[in-house]
């Protein structure tokens, strides 16, 4: 099912609520732009892409991973409960591919499968919020 504007906000506002409650568990720093999941973790610069349990795909911008040490999935197993995973930016870029949007967005963020995740990289740690 493709987005609209409206759900496309309801997931940002999704994604950034719940990266910062991931985060505050992990005891990572916010750090940069208010609306984005970058954050400090032990020194670390991380970001925190969330995908609720029937999204397959996480996504971050094509020129994230440059400034990053570690992109973490974080995919929802069941109601308020996380798998997480920590990819390095080299597998992220690796494996990443386009959305399928035609909007003045597309091209701009590339996609990764939750079964990448799951298969290439390692599992960190499962939370509840």
């Amino acid at each position: 099912m493709s987005q609209d504007r409206e759900s496309g906000a309801a997931a940002g506002k999704y994604g950034l609520e719940t990266a910062r409650r991931i985060a505050k568990l992990l005891g990572a720093q916010k750090i940069g732009n208010p609306r984005s999941n970058e954050y400090d973790l032990e020194g670390k610069r991380i970001v925190i892409k969330c995908a609720r349990t029937n999204s397959k795909d996480v996504g971050v911008s094509y020129n994230m991973p440059e400034r990053l040490d570690a992109v973490i999935g974080s995919f929802e197993t069941e109601a308020n409960t996380y798998e997480l995973y920590e990819m390095t930016p080299k597998t992220y870029k690796e494996n990443m591919r386009p959305t399928r949007s035609k909007g003045a967005s597309s091209g701009r963020v590339g996609i990764v499968r939750k079964s990448t995740f799951v298969n290439k990289c390692k599992r960190i740690d499962m939370v509840k919020l």
